[in-house]
């Protein structure tokens, strides 16, 4: 985007463009969201900057007014390439915690000389810069919205010790922490923590609940009243999140997880509900097809459903091969019962929830077949734990996606279909299509027109790149309704 863009959507505080830029001001040091409500300063004065990492390596420290940490999330695929991208998944997940940028960069195939330039010129600042503002704006969310201790709360960001995240809160915010939760007069339930996960409108939170709900399995999950409750694995055992929707951003109540899980949890969080899909630019590039603009204009906040455990998701995409939804969630809720892990009897009666899903060692030699599973499912079943628990098969987001459809496909009993539901959920690819799936071939055909092939649906949805994705939820939801 153009500064002139920029400019304009500043001047309007337009909230389209919450969290894709940041508007920082040279007379006062500080950088804020295009929405922020203070007086508008002048042209001159400002500069914009396309992420939080970029205002802060700059010199700038976050506005406490409009908290440019509570602003809807940039998706890591927008407008990055493919490294980049692949780099900001895996530092969401922790890598730059315990190893360095060069160890980053090995394990991207590139130099780091060259993943930081990549960094700056995408991004606009260093790997170590977005890790940082990373967790500093999460520790700020945490300071403001819950009373956890602030031991607690410089465990959950990553700070290996308090005083090293007291020096880094006060170096931002210029004030400690205690300062900030007072400035915030914060009321928050004590007995409860609660995270906000902002998002941008427009968000169909009763879809994408309904989509869990229809899939919930027994006792790990359930969908009552539009509040989704899930079992998540933490470090110290299974927890609990129950998740809702206040209309401007979903609020994850959390249950039994160690406050040094919690950033780990967000960011599945982020994933599962995807919080931070460019929804508009989606929809500019999908309402041109006649067959999906119509269900597009329905749901003008479809979001893609992430997987809360990819080897859980892998076996799912197993058992609904060629069976209903319905079915292969009762199978998958017979395994569950059998090998999952308990929950703490007194979480389980205070959630109604009652098992983690179980771990890929706990399936390797499963005796599956007496659960009514076929004979060939259960044994890929079987085989994909074992290379999981091995390491054989690591679906790793931040991999190149021709490799890992590559890998998936070469074992038995996985075919093109499961890959590329894999790569839609459990991996976030915005562009995976399952183009051989019936439901698809069914949403693609007009009125009184023959059903396309799965090669022609993979030529038609070309068009439909970088998106295909949500394209296929939409040709879902068209086949459900009959068209």
């Amino acid at each position: 985007m153009s500064e002139v863009i920029y400019e304009r959507a500043r001047q309007s505080r337009d909230p389209r463009f919450d969290g894709r830029f940041f508007v920082a001001v040279r007379t006062t040091g500080i950088y804020c969201r295009p929405i922020c409500p203070a007086v508008t300063p002048k042209r001159r004065n400002v500069e914009f900057y396309h992420t939080a990492a970029a205002a802060a390596e700059a010199g700038f420290r976050p506005c406490l007014r409009c908290r440019p940490e509570a602003a809807p999330g940039s998706p890591a695929w927008n407008g990055t390439s493919t490294t980049v991208r692949r780099g900001l998944r895996l530092i969401a997940g922790g890598a730059l915690d315990e190893a360095g940028v060069p160890a980053l960069a090995e394990r991207l195939g590139v130099t780091d000389r060259h993943l930081r330039r990549l960094f700056q010129k995408h991004l606009g600042a260093s790997p170590q810069a977005v890790a940082q503002t990373q967790r500093l704006h999460f520790a700020k969310r945490l300071i403001d919205d819950t009373r956890l201790p602030m031991s607690d709360v410089a465990l959950a960001a990553g700070f290996g010790s308090t005083r090293r995240f007291n020096d880094a809160v006060k170096r931002t915010w210029q004030r400690s922490p205690r300062e900030l939760r007072k400035l915030r007069g914060n009321g928050a339930d004590s007995e409860m923590l609660k995270l906000s996960l902002p998002y941008r409108k427009p968000y169909d939170w009763p879809k994408l609940a309904g989509f869990f709900g229809a899939r919930a399995i027994a006792g790990v999950e359930s969908v009552d009243a539009d509040v989704y409750r899930r079992v998540v694995p933490g470090d110290s055992g299974p927890g609990v999140v129950e998740i809702g929707d206040t209309g401007a951003a979903l609020e994850a109540r959390v249950h039994g997880v160690a406050p040094a899980s919690l950033f780990a949890l967000a960011e599945v969080l982020r994933d599962v509900f995807d919080t931070d899909a460019p929804i508009h630019e989606i929809a500019g590039a999908l309402s041109s097809e006649p067959l999906l603009a119509g269900e597009l204009a329905q749901t003008p906040g479809i979001r893609a459903p992430g997987a809360w455990d990819r080897f859980e998701l892998l076996v799912r995409a197993i058992l609904g091969q060629q069976i209903s939804v319905a079915a292969a969630t009762t199978l998958a809720g017979r395994i569950a019962e059998r090998y999952g892990e308990p929950l703490p009897a007194a979480l389980a009666a205070a959630t109604g929830l009652k098992r983690a899903f179980p771990r890929a060692e706990r399936l390797r030699r499963a005796r599956l077949e007496t659960l009514g599973i076929v004979s060939a499912r259960a044994a890929t079943i079987r085989r994909v734990a074992s290379a999981m628990h091995a390491g054989e098969l690591v679906l790793d987001p931040s991999a190149d996606r021709e490799t890992l459809r590559g890998e998936l496909i070469s074992i038995k009993g996985i075919g093109a279909w499961t890959a590329e539901y894999v790569l839609m959920r459990a991996l976030k690819d915005p562009d995976a299509f399952p183009a051989a799936d019936l439901g698809l071939l069914k949403g693609a055909t007009p009125e009184g027109a023959a059903r396309p092939t799965p090669r022609q649906l993979e030529e038609q949805s070309r068009a439909w790149q970088p998106w295909r994705a949500y394209a296929a939820l939409l040709l879902w939801q068209r086949a459900a309704s009959g068209g």
